[in-house]
């Protein structure tokens, strides 16, 4: 029998290969909700914004990263924007106005009704976070959030949560990893399924509405989002009263 002591990054992986059993059972049913979701909302032309502190922040930005460019397949570029990523407006409002606003008053910029925020963090509890899914529910926008152990305030704030019950930071971040890279893939399916030939057909109409004279860019119009249109509902019917789920 093999008494040889378990490393640090033995158990690391241990700990990791844990938290991922019941991740595994839980995460697809909303990740894969969220990239239809996404699609629908997207391809209408709505946003997403993200946002996250520390590694949380490379989380969202790799999230926006991937819908902006692309996760796997080429495909019409996606709006999407990561409210950490622009130092000047984050640094300006963090001076005049606190840090506690750096994220909320950028969702208020940038946010329109039927909009989706992403919010991600380990411990469920960022004040600025908090201050965000505010901002955003008094905007109209849908809000998500993968965090840490629930319950948690941010849990508690947002329509949606995809919680990871792990008792270590690192852990919770690898498996918000993962999450991002299911919804890229559940988003890219969506498209395929039926939002591919429609979003293809609305990006090159903003192409040539932006290339063309400005009476034409003007009577071009635009779709409504997706809410309008009766293609997602603000809450699932699998959802609690309320619409929030703590996972």
């Amino acid at each position: 029998m093999d008494k040889r002591p378990v490393s640090a990054s033995g158990g690391h992986c241990d700990a990791l290969d844990q938290a991922l059993g019941e991740f595994r059972a839980r995460a697809p049913h909303t990740v894969d909700r969220w990239g239809e979701l996404l699609a629908a909302v997207l391809t209408g032309g709505g946003r997403l914004l993200a946002a996250g502190n520390g590694g949380s922040a490379a989380q969202a930005q790799h999230l926006t990263a991937e819908l902006v460019g692309r996760y796997r397949d080429d495909r019409p570029p996606f709006s999407a924007i990561a409210l950490h990523a622009d130092t000047s407006s984050t640094t300006a409002i963090a001076n005049d106005y606190g840090i506690d606003e750096v994220f909320a008053r950028q969702v208020r910029a940038h946010g329109r009704s039927d909009d989706i925020l992403m919010l991600l963090s380990t411990s469920g509890a960022s004040a600025n976070l908090l201050a965000a899914a505010e901002a955003a529910r008094e905007s109209g926008l849908h809000v998500w959030a993968l965090t840490g152990p629930a319950p948690n305030p941010l849990a508690a704030a947002a329509d949606e949560v995809l919680a990871v019950d792990a008792a270590s930071n690192a852990t919770v971040q690898e498996l918000h990893l993962v999450a991002v890279h299911m919804v890229c893939e559940a988003f890219d399916a969506a498209l395929e399924r039926g939002w591919g030939t429609k979003g293809r057909r609305r990006t090159e109409e903003a192409a040539r509405a932006a290339a063309a004279p400005p009476a034409t860019a003007r009577g071009a119009g635009g779709g409504p989002h997706a809410l309008q249109a009766g293609l997602i509902r603000r809450a699932p019917d699998d959802l609690p009263r309320g619409g929030r789920r703590h996972e």
